[in-house]
């Protein structure tokens, strides 16, 4: 029996994404909260928290999409012609970003406000497409002869833009947990009061997407609410139940703890998202094995892949271990 290179090639674009979302979530949720923090030594050192580790956070997503393009040029062509706006002003979101960082830390006090500014305006932009691109992905996509059959809006609908806000709502709270972690004083306490409300608003989301997504695709109902299916899926709901409640439980006292269950939560959201959808690449109907590239090209493109992710798994580590520890507003960028 020979080794699935498919299945292979979706375990590492499913890791890839998981941790990117997980990793770059929170710096984008910690651009999202700068407007309910006026003062500039906070805004510095919600800065100084992420400075270190932002742009190597989105090393995820070029894994992502490259493992995607490489492993599944079918999936990749489809996704981006159905979804090209939405990606497009996603990477607008995260230029804008990356370049509001840089300057605003070489900006004159007089011009810091502009790029404060953008860089809320990007974190939003990159947050909400992202939400987007993953509800327009979920309501499936329009196939016809193994090319994308839609127009350039078919990505529009109702459950999109919901999943757009929601996302808005994840990545604020593990914004402001991950600042309960890395902050200290008047900041941190600023943290604690915004995130009871950011739990509680996320739970709301989860339930909803929960009813909302199987009332919508008949075969997600199928995939959750037959037998014996319902006795094995049970437990994710209800671990995620529990997991949200103990995150509004640390938010109170905790430090490390509050951002680390929403980590968790996070998770469970996400394996609950690959339950729905699996084994389909394209969905709602075409398959990672319908989708591969041929065997030879799978396996040449893996050896790169097994050798570059330890590389990036390291480095990543590495980064987070030595620039552990509480943040202050004279620590800086560069």
């Amino acid at each position: 029996m020979g080794i699935d290179t498919a299945l292979i090639w979706a375990v590492i674009i499913l890791f890839g994404v998981l941790l990117y979302v997980v990793a770059d979530g929170f710096d984008l949720g910690v651009g999202i909260l700068f407007p309910l923090v006026p003062d500039k030594e906070n805004r510095d050192c919600m800065m100084a928290s992420i400075a270190p580790i932002w742009d190597g956070n989105e090393t995820w997503l070029i894994l992502g999409g490259a493992g995607l393009m490489a492993a599944f040029p079918l999936a990749y062509a489809v996704i981006l012609s159905a979804l090209y706006i939405p990606v497009l002003m996603m990477l607008i979101g995260l230029i804008l970003r990356g370049v509001a960082f840089e300057a605003r830390a070489k900006a004159s006090p007089r011009s810091r406000h502009l790029w404060d500014k953008a860089f809320f305006a990007g974190s939003l932009l990159a947050t909400f497409f992202q939400g987007v691109i993953l509800g327009a992905y979920l309501s499936g996509l329009p196939v016809e002869n193994n090319t994308f059959s839609g127009h350039a809006l078919s990505w529009i609908s109702p459950f999109a833009l919901f999943c757009g806000i929601a996302l808005i709502a994840a990545y604020t709270l593990l914004g402001s947990t991950w600042l309960i972690m890395k902050t200290e004083g008047r900041l941190q306490q600023r943290m604690r009061r915004l995130s009871r409300p950011l739990v509680g608003l996320l739970m709301a989301v989860i339930v909803l997407v929960s009813i909302w997504t199987p009332l919508a695709h008949e075969a997600i109902a199928e995939r959750w609410f037959s037998l014996p299916n319902l006795y094995w899926l049970a437990p994710l709901p209800v671990f995620t139940a529990l997991a949200c409640l103990w995150l509004l439980k640390m938010v109170d006292r905790g430090e490390a703890g509050p951002f680390v269950m929403s980590l968790i939560v996070m998770a469970l959201g996400f394996l609950g998202l690959g339950i729905s959808l699996w084994p389909n690449v394209i969905p709602p109907s075409i398959s990672i094995w319908e989708a591969s590239a041929p065997v030879a090209s799978q396996g040449f493109a893996l050896v790169g892949a097994l050798l570059i992710i330890p590389v990036i798994l390291t480095y990543s580590v590495w980064s987070y271990y030595v620039f552990r520890g509480k943040v202050h507003a004279e620590d800086g960028y560069h």
